[in-house]
């Protein structure tokens, strides 16, 4: 029991403001109301205030000590607070979070992640990451909403990278919620930084849509069957499919040809166990179907990071024995790109190695970004990192064009 009035006649004013704000930190510390507060440098209004409420002089030093043990005795044999300090603090401040309680709930939420990570090293940056931005208290605020968000966030990443999934049946797939990963939402916020990280990039995007779509793609997730595309060419197609009669359609004419995922439902691509040639940007592509038209042996462009739609086709034609030999820019996300394909499907080199990259004569530009280690060729790596050059595709477009020349259909 507390005399609310009391109370606030013996502690409520400013010149003893200080000893609630003290009790408020130790309360949200998780510490017990006992021992000594000290205020530096007290005021004479403040150093009688504590005097009237002790009943005995505070001393004349530079600074003002409180016992509260000392003062809990005086509320309770006053009356003011027959249950002492906790009382009087839980009338005059209100509930005060434990800051210990709350860090060891907030810790608790984290677990499944850190058991995540300890199966997929692979997340460890995208980890570090929530640690350091705090993200998942961003979001939530409210630390007993944070275990449901993080089940359904190690839900979603199980089912990372995917072969090919829309975006809202992944999330009423793996939440129960099919708008559970648009954007803005939090569960979409921290997937997507995962996805980044899953496609060896950072887990910060540039905040467009076009990089959001981009790092869905990145793991096999699209907005929509026809947003998502890939540029081919010369693809011999077939006749028992629509798209196998616009591949067949476009190969005689030597056009290159778009393909959306949703045309990649049922298609008779007519590689078989063929050689197929990739790159990384369309303008080898545009100049091989050019220069070389109908003749140009089958050729994909990656144009970057792999779209769901691109990884589709790839798959088709590994599927059905096709041989990839892929090129890419000779830079840091050139490597990564190679590196992602590693993981997923067979390929081959196509001057994509140290031995071109070394011989090869061309006034590239400075290279930047953070290194990383070509799992086809490590000691491209070290090459790159030693010359110092970048050197894009355009760059080496006649030996490109030289090589599917010489295997002209």
């Amino acid at each position: 029991m507390a005399d609310l009035d009391r109370l606030r006649k013996l502690l409520g004013g400013a010149d003893t403001a200080w000893l609630l704000d003290r009790m408020r930190r130790r309360l949200a510390n998780g510490k017990p109301l006992s021992g000594i507060v000290t205020l530096a440098s007290p005021t004479h209004d403040q150093r009688r205030a504590a005097e009237r409420l002790l009943g005995r002089r505070a001393g004349t030093g530079t600074s003002l000590t409180v016992s509260l043990d000392e003062l809990d005795a005086v509320l309770r044999r006053s009356g003011a607070a027959l249950d002492g300090l906790i009382g009087a603090a839980s009338l005059l401040i209100g509930d005060v979070p434990d800051r210990m309680a709350q860090e060891t709930a907030w810790s608790a939420a984290h677990q499944p992640l850190d058991e995540l990570v300890a199966k997929r090293p692979v997340l460890a940056a995208w980890r570090t990451w929530l640690n350091a931005t705090g993200m998942l208290r961003r979001l939530t605020t409210d630390v007993e909403k944070a275990p449901a968000l993080v089940i359904s966030l190690v839900r979603v990443l199980a089912e990372l990278p995917s072969d090919g999934v829309a975006l809202g049946r992944l999330a009423a797939r793996a939440t129960g919620d099919a708008h559970a990963l648009d954007d803005g939402r939090p569960l979409a916020t921290l997937v997507l930084a995962a996805a980044r990280v899953l496609a060896g990039s950072s887990p910060t995007g540039d905040g467009s849509a076009s990089g959001r779509r981009a790092s869905w793609a990145a793991v096999g997730v699209h907005r929509d069957e026809l947003s998502s595309s890939v540029l081919c060419l010369n693809l011999p197609g077939g006749t028992s499919t629509l798209t196998g009669r616009m591949l067949t359609l476009a190969r005689e004419g030597g056009e290159p040809c778009v393909l959306t995922l949703r045309q990649l439902g049922q298609v008779d691509l007519g590689v078989g166990n063929g050689l197929v040639w990739a790159c990384e940007n369309p303008i080898v592509l545009a100049s091989a179907a050019d220069e070389l038209g109908p003749a140009c042996p089958p050729l994909v462009c990656l144009n970057g990071q792999p779209s769901t739609a691109v990884w589709r086709l790839l798959n088709l034609l590994v599927a059905d024995g096709a041989q990839l030999r892929y090129h890419g820019d000779f830079d840091w996300g050139g490597l990564r790109i190679g590196n992602t394909l590693c993981e997923r499907i067979p390929w081959r080199p196509w001057r994509f190695d140290t031995s071109t990259y070394q011989t090869t004569e061309v006034a590239g530009s400075s290279l930047i970004g953070k290194p990383v280690v070509a799992t086809w060729d490590p000691s491209l790596s070290t090459a790159l990192q030693q010359r110092g050059v970048r050197i894009e595709e355009e760059l080496v477009l006649a030996d490109l064009l030289y090589d599917l020349r010489a295997h002209t259909s």
